[in-house]
C-alpha cells in the first residue's frame, strides 16, 4: 500500500514512516518543507504526484501554550491544513487516519471520555483548532479514522520524559502537578496501532494510549525518576498552585479504549513497559 505519511520530522511522524516500512508498505513522508499543508495547491500537487492509497496526518502545531497567541497560525495548521487533505483524499478515494487529542474535551469530571462522545468543550486554541480538524475530516470523508491520543513522547522532538531528565541534571527538587489525569503514549508503540488501522476499513472515532491505568504528571515523574535512577524529589503541587501555563489544561485526560479491542485492534503495552523502553532507547543514544 502507497502511504502519504505528514509531520515526518515530528514525534510519530518518524515512526509511523518506519513502521510501514517494516511491513513492506511504500511509505511517503513529508514535513513542511516538502508539503506545506496551509496552502490547498502544495497538498494538491504532491498528493496527485503520489496517488498514496491512505494518509496518516501526524503534522500539528502542538506547541499548547505558544498557540494562546499564534490563534491565525494556530488554525491554518491544524484546521486548514487537515481540511487540505480530506479535500484531496476525497477526491483521490483515499483513506485518511488523523491525529487528534483529548484536548477536545474540556476535562471535567473523571469519568473516561468514550471515542465517540461528542461533548466537546476545548479550553484552548489547541484544542479549538484541533476540533475543527476533526469536524473537516468527518463531515468531508466516509472512509476515515479521528485517533485522539494523549501525553506522548517519542524519540524525535521534546517531551515530558526529556524535560524531566535534563531538569535533573540541575535540580534536586521539582514541583509537578498532581490534579491532572491521564496516560502516557509512546510513539513507536503508538505507531504499530495506527498501521494496524489503515490496513483495514474499520473507520470511525478511536482512543489510543498505552495501556497501565490512569496517573497524575507527578505520578509520571516519580516513575521517570525512579527508572532512570535519578535522585530527584518531586514535590506534589495543583495547577493553580503551579501557575506558569498560559493554556487551560484539562483536568480529565481520562481517554476510553475500549473500542479498540471491540474492533479486534490489539492494545498498547503498559506505560510502565513503555517508559523503560524509552529509557533504554535514550541511554543507547538513539536521541
Amino acid at each position: 500500500m502507497k502511504v502519504l505519511v505528514t509531520g515526518v520530522k515530528g514525534q510519530l511522524g518518524y515512526d509511523v514512516v518506519n513502521e510501514l516500512e517494516r511491513r513492506g508498505h511504500t511509505a511517503y513522508g513529508f514535513d513542511k518543507e516538502d508539503m506545506d499543508i496551509t496552502e490547498a495547491k502544495s497538498v494538491a500537487r504532491v498528493m496527485r504526484e503520489i496517488q498514496p492509497e491512505a494518509v496518516v496526518h501526524c503534522a500539528a502545531w502542538t506547541a499548547v501554550d505558544a498557540a494562546e497567541d499564534n490563534g491565525q497560525a494556530v488554525r491554518l495548521v491544524n484546521a486548514v491544513g487537515t481540511e487540505n487533505i480530506a479535500r484531496e483524499c476525497k477526491k483521490l478515494n483515499c483513506k485518511l487516519l488523523y491525529l487528534s487529542t483529548d484536548y477536545v474535551f474540556d476535562g471535567a469530571g473523571e469519568a473516561p471520555w468514550l471515542a465517540d462522545c461528542k461533548e466537546y468543550k476545548p479550553l484552548n486554541v489547541y484544542g479549538k483548532t484541533k476540533l475543527e480538524g476533526e469536524l473537516a475530516v468527518s463531515s468531508l470523508l466516509e472512509k476515515y479514522f479521528i485517533v485522539r491520543i494523549a501525553w506522548v513522547f517519542g524519540k524525535n522532538g521534546n517531551n515530558f520524559i526529556k524535560t524531566m531528565l535534563r531538569l535533573s541534571e540541575t535540580h534536586s527538587q521539582l514541583r509537578v502537578v498532581n490534579d491532572q489525569i491521564g496516560t502516557p503514549t509512546y510513539t513507536y508503540d503508538l505507531a504499530r496501532l495506527l498501521v494496524d488501522m489503515i490496513e483495514t476499513e474499520k473507520y470511525g472515532y478511536y482512543h489510543a494510549t498505552n495501556e497501565g491505568g490512569y496517573i497524575s504528571w507527578c505520578e509520571f515523574a516519580k516513575e521517570i525518576f525512579k527508572c532512570a535512577n535519578r535522585n530527584v524529589n518531586v514535590i506534589p503541587v495543583t495547577t493553580a498552585e503551579y501557575g506558569l501555563s498560559k493554556a487551560a489544561r484539562p483536568f480529565n485526560s481520562r481517554l476510553d479504549k475500549s473500542k479498540l479491542t471491540e474492533n479486534g485492534f490489539k492494545p498498547l503495552p503498559t506505560w510502565q513497559d513503555a517508559l523503560e523502553r524509552y529509557l533504554k532507547e535514550l541511554d543507547n543514544g538513539a536521541d
